[in-house]
């Protein structure tokens, strides 16, 4: 069973999801060059797509990884951890 979540953008194509940040609201970045990032929030009206920069997208993922560690849920953590640091830091080998 694969955790990928994909989400189709009407000007920008195809979407991966990144992580979970809220009940509701999830953040995503283009599948290929992940440099654009939006916040989708999934509401009454249908899904409601906000562009992030890549810092402010680091910025949120790095809020929910103070609040996963404050709230002792440490597998969550720890999954969000590898995350971020494949999302934010990949080194070219």
């Amino acid at each position: 069973m694969s955790a990928e979540t994909y989400l189709n953008h009407p000007t920008f194509g195809l979407l991966y999801r990144v992580c979970e940040l809220e009940h509701d609201c999830e953040l995503f970045t283009t599948l290929y060059a992940q440099r654009l990032f939006f916040l989708v929030r999934s509401g009454p009206g249908g899904l409601e797509f906000e562009s992030l920069t890549r810092a402010e997208a680091r910025l949120m993922v790095e809020n929910r990884l103070r609040v996963l560690r404050r709230n002792h849920q440490t597998p969550d953590y720890n999954r969000l951890q590898a995350v971020h640091q494949r999302t934010f830091f990949n080194l070219l080998c």
